[in-house]
């Protein structure tokens, strides 16, 4: 039911993570006859989790490893890899020079002009490795290096932006990237996001996408709903997106993954994610955490470092444990942020379901209080969900 907000203008109520709980159904079953199981562009993954194309979170050995250990890791192709041969020393700089001056800095480092060679060199030696060669661009670089992307046998092309649009305006002096000759024209599946709506969803779908990304600000170093005033929460934006994932496929019979991209910390929040309809999720800061992040223990958005409107900021987020502690245990940790496999297991062992598309049905109740009823000492003592 809408809201009146005064008249002439009236809203309808969305919903974040934190406020929706799973409800268990009449059966339960073991974790281990869970099948988190899941594809995206024709790749089969054991785990429904993807970490996000930030500087601070994939580098070559950071999308290998992730490869290796059964989910996705993207590179972010308009960053320190693809700007400096040896992005190494740069991220060291980026690590340790103080709040004040990193957004200037990073507005430094960034304007050095990205390099097409070393797009090639990095989806190579991602590849040369075992790994899946999953790489993201904005629209205008996704324009200008696509054939480079496609020549160097990439298996994955995100396309992203704050918001993604096949209805989007330029100036008579640009000429807009038109993702449904793009996606057609192009050699490997490709990824369009992000979006928040079942209007614009669907479109992305019909344009020829192969999965589609929902969240607009959500990212825990993301600024821009401070900044833009944009966004959708996220329970609502991932429940719209999959009705029109499963509109599109009863038409057409062609299946568009929904992936979850942002605001999400703990296993608790992915299954979340997937319950509201999700198929699989992306996230930065849990994985900024381990020990072989490029990021040393801190997280910045992929839009920090724009030249005029910066719309993201570094957050120190520490090293909690390995890229497999925090993947698939054994946990360290009590607040969720560890094993993160373990938890999607253990929560539809508990919902009683054994495949992704099933959590995808369970109910969800409004439950603002989830995460603090009865949670009086841990918060005091900041242990647990308390920290």
């Amino acid at each position: 039911m809408d809201i009146q907000i005064g008249k002439g203008k009236t809203a309808r109520r969305a919903y974040g993570i934190d406020e929706i709980a799973l409800v268990p159904g009449t059966r339960t079953l073991d974790p281990a006859l869970a099948d988190t199981r899941w594809m995206i562009g024709g790749i089969e993954r054991e785990i429904p989790i993807i970490a996000s194309a930030m500087d601070g979170v994939v580098d070559v050995q950071m999308a290998v490893l992730l490869s290796q250990l059964g989910a996705l890791g993207v590179l972010n192709l308009e960053g320190i890899q693809t700007r400096y041969a040896d992005p190494y020393p740069v991220l060291e700089r980026m690590t340790s020079v103080g709040k004040h001056e990193f957004v200037p800095l990073m507005q430094e480092l960034y304007a050095e002009p990205i390099k097409p060679e070393l797009i090639a060199q990095r989806i190579q030696e991602i590849k040369e490795q075992g790994g899946i060669a999953a790489v993201s661009a904005t629209p205008a670089g996704a324009s200008k290096f696509g054939s480079t992307v496609a020549k160097a046998g990439a298996d994955l092309f995100f396309v992203q932006a704050t918001v993604v649009s096949t209805a989007h305006l330029s100036p008579e002096s640009v000429v807009a990237l038109d993702l449904a000759t793009f996606c057609q024209e192009m050699p490997l599946p490709v990824i369009l996001g992000n979006c928040v709506t079942y209007e614009v969803a669907l479109n992305l779908m019909k344009a020829g996408a192969a999965a589609v990304l929902v969240g607009i600000g959500p990212g825990a170093a993301c600024t821009s709903r401070g900044v833009l005033g944009v966004g959708v929460p996220q329970a609502t934006a991932i429940a719209d997106c999959a009705a029109a994932r499963d509109d599109y496929h009863h038409e057409t019979g062609n299946y568009v993954a929904v992936i979850a991209d942002g605001g999400l910390i703990t296993g608790g929040d992915i299954c979340k994610c997937i319950s509201c309809g999700a198929d699989g999720v992306m996230i930065g800061s849990p994985f900024a955490k381990a020990k072989e992040a490029p990021g040393r223990g801190y997280h910045w958005g992929m839009a920090t470092p724009s030249p005029v409107l910066p719309r993201g900021t570094r957050i120190q987020v520490g090293i909690t444990g390995t890229l497999e502690q925090i993947l698939r245990g054994p946990a360290q940790l009590d607040d969720g942020t560890h094993n993160l496999l373990g938890a999607l297991k253990t929560s539809m062992g508990t919902l009683g379901v054994k495949s992704i598309q099933e959590m995808q049905q369970v109910e969800v109740v409004i439950a603002p209080s989830l995460l603090t009823e009865g949670k009086v000492y841990q918060k005091a003592q900041q242990l647990g969900m308390g920290k």
